[in-house]
């Protein structure tokens, strides 16, 4: 089985990682903080961080055949299990905004720290794109 690449020109270029492999119909999307273009995590809190960071995932997603409802599996590291509780209603609202209300297979991991010093979230996930 012949492995692709997955790395959307929108989001900051790749050094010694991909964003995504496509591997037969499953898309394995790398893990993807609140980074933009500029390589600058968004400012605001828990909330911005999440909406960028799982639009970052999307963007991977789309640009390897996928949809948002083709997810099947995602990983949630977190700095602040706390916060990201509190603010759980608003980041489910947004959730279904971006990828609809089907949820896959979810883990939500707390951890000290992740590689910018100010990311407070990482999402990564796993997606089987169908025939369509």
């Amino acid at each position: 089985m012949s492995h692709k690449t997955i790395n959307p020109e929108s989001l900051p270029k790749p050094s010694g990682f991909a964003h995504g492999m496509l591997a037969g119909n499953t898309v394995f999307l790398g893990g993807q903080t609140a980074l933009d273009k500029n390589m600058n995590i968004v400012p605001g809190g828990i909330v911005e961080q999440f909406t960028q960071a799982f639009s970052n995932v999307l963007t991977t997603l789309r640009e390897a055949g996928g949809q948002p409802e083709d997810l099947v599996n995602v990983t949630i590291y977190l700095t602040d299990v706390d916060d990201y509780m509190a603010n759980g209603r608003e980041i489910g609202r947004i959730w279904r905004e971006m990828a609809g209300s089907q949820y896959p297979a979810m883990a939500g991991i707390g951890v000290t720290r992740l590689w910018q010093k100010e990311a407070m979230i990482e999402i990564q996930g796993i997606a089987v794109i169908p025939e369509r």
